[in-house]
């Protein structure tokens, strides 16, 4: 009796045994599988800088949490496959698992629309740490950047916090270049051609000075008269910059104009001078979203 029991438990052990170390091979190799995908995601940073190191090491910190997320889900299914083999239904396991898993994503669908978000933010470099974005809701610089949220400090110093899925729209104005524009207005009895000269020679001066050759991308051009009123002429200039130094640039270019207008006596309009920095709504702009 002792040898049939014996036989019997030896029989049904051997594949049992055999179909539990499939699932832990099985196992072990989707999980390998799955560190290697992770790891394909990191972005090693192709510069010095301190903004190329924050990307790798974010990309390097959501490559973990995905090998992590992705391991703890790959060993549960394993081990709900392997409880039948000692006798153990998993069915009711697997049910309230599964109303478990419904009433979190009901109750946190923000939550995972933030996530999702984060992974396209972080994975599609659309922005990263120390760039100046431009949002509906809120512009400045980027102090922090997680999954969830982006943290923003505005022109006020104030900290922004923004939910990474409520960045529909997204103005980067740290990458290639910036613009802006500065308009003068002059009288209507000065001649065109004369606060035209008077403008080139401005912007000349400025085009040339090597002191400001590192933030000059292009520039500044004198586009001509863009508007015509009872006020008198309004005349444009254009200027690119490296990004975000548009205002320190044309702050310097009035200094100069104002100093050769003075210079040749060519008076001012009461209409006041503007400066358009770039917005959402200047389709003369150029913004990376």
């Amino acid at each position: 009796m002792m040898s049939s029991t014996f036989t019997q438990w030896l029989n049904f052990s051997i594949p049992g045994a055999l179909h539990l170390l499939g699932i832990l091979v099985l196992a072990l190799l989707v999980n390998r599988f799955l560190r290697g995908l992770t790891n394909s995601l990191i972005r090693p940073a192709a510069a010095q800088s301190r903004a190329a190191q924050a990307r790798e090491q974010q990309t390097r910190t959501l490559a973990s949490a995905l090998h992590g997320a992705g391991s703890k889900i790959v060993w549960g299914v394993a081990i709900l496959t392997a409880l039948p083999e000692f006798g153990i239904n998993v069915f009711p396991a697997i049910l309230v698992i599964g109303l478990i898993m419904l009433g979190l994503g009901l109750g946190a669908r923000n939550l995972f629309r933030d996530l999702i978000a984060g992974f396209q933010i972080v994975f599609e470099d659309q922005f990263s740490v120390g760039e100046t974005i431009q949002t509906p809701h809120a512009s400045g610089k980027i102090e922090h950047l997680t999954l969830r949220r982006t943290v923003i400090r505005d022109s006020r110093g104030a900290l922004v916090t923004l939910a990474n899925g409520d960045l529909r729209t997204v103005g980067n104005l740290s990458r290639d270049w910036s613009q802006a524009f500065v308009d003068i207005a002059v009288p209507l009895d000065e001649p065109l051609e004369r606060a035209l000269q008077a403008l080139e020679v401005a912007s000349a001066a400025l085009r040339s000075d090597p002191s400001w050759s590192q933030a000059i991308v292009d520039g500044p051009r004198v586009l001509g008269v863009q508007s015509y009123g009872p006020m008198g002429s309004t005349f444009r200039i254009q200027v690119r910059t490296a990004p975000t130094r548009q205002d320190e640039v044309s702050r310097e270019l009035r200094r100069r104009i104002q100093m050769e207008f003075q210079r040749q006596d060519i008076p001012v309009s009461k209409a006041h001078d503007l400066e358009r920095a770039p917005t959402f709504h200047e389709p003369e702009e150029k913004t990376q979203v």
